[in-house]
């Protein structure tokens, strides 16, 4: 419960980035309001953009919400964990590969090009991060980014949008499953964790957006396989 509500900071440094490009909300007078409607208090790009990130929710929420404990109980071990990374670690490195052969006009660099078609098979990678630990929702969800043709910005900043309703359900869900009997202690410790969520989520999105546009996530890949190969060893040889 912990692990996951903290990341609610992450949230917060996600809205606090992107502000003017997820607010769905007009700054149109009252006047203005009443000569074209209610409607045009809304941006229709925001919300169709807020749209497809909602369709991309479906396939995580579905399957998360139900077979939840199913898949922590079947897969959170070492084995798994080191098998994801590795997998999806060598899939960084040939989906790069893939992608430097197409021309950069070929890819998509704007949000507003992402399809509802393209938003499903994101979700369906973000499920993949529900099923098996080790795989990283964020991490999960560039690759099938890159995979369909997004640029790297654009799929990282699809990813980031991603989050806002992920997150912010998965911590709710925790919250209901676990109680609000907290002590004082214990929300100290949620605070100071989620502050410290916060912090660090805004200086690492600055930092991987400022890096992705002059570097790919090869590095990222042979870091994921290395680190796999370390966690097998070391339950399978040492441990």
């Amino acid at each position: 419960m912990f692990e996951v509500v903290i990341q609610f900071g992450a949230i917060l440094a996600v809205v606090l980035l992107y502000f003017k490009r997820i607010w769905p909300f007009t700054n149109k007078k009252e006047k203005a309001i009443k000569e074209k409607g209610i409607l045009s208090i809304f941006n229709k790009d925001i919300m169709i953009l807020w749209a497809k990130i909602l369709v991309a929710c479906i396939p995580a929420a579905i399957i998360g919400i139900l077979f939840d404990e199913v898949f922590e109980e079947l897969f959170y071990n070492p084995f798994c964990i080191a098998l994801a990374l590795i997998i999806f670690g060598i899939a960084f490195i040939v989906i790069e590969n893939y992608n430097k052969k197409k021309s950069s006009k070929k890819l998509k660099e704007k949000s507003s090009q992402i399809t509802y078609k393209d938003a499903i098979i994101i979700g369906i990678f973000q499920l993949l991060a529900a099923i098996f630990p080790g795989t990283s929702r964020s991490g999960a969800t560039i690759l099938g980014g890159l995979l369909i043709g997004l640029s790297r910005p654009n799929a990282a900043e699809f990813t980031f949008y991603l989050a806002i309703p992920t997150m912010f359900g998965a911590s709710l869900l925790k919250l209901v499953k676990f109680g609000l009997g907290f002590t004082g202690t214990e929300l100290i410790i949620l605070l100071v964790g989620m502050i410290v969520s916060f912090l660090v989520s805004v200086a690492i999105i600055k930092f991987l957006m400022s890096y992705i546009k002059k570097h790919n996530f090869k590095p990222f890949g042979y870091y994921r396989i290395i680190l796999g190969l370390i966690v097998l060893a070391y339950f399978c040889f040492i441990k």
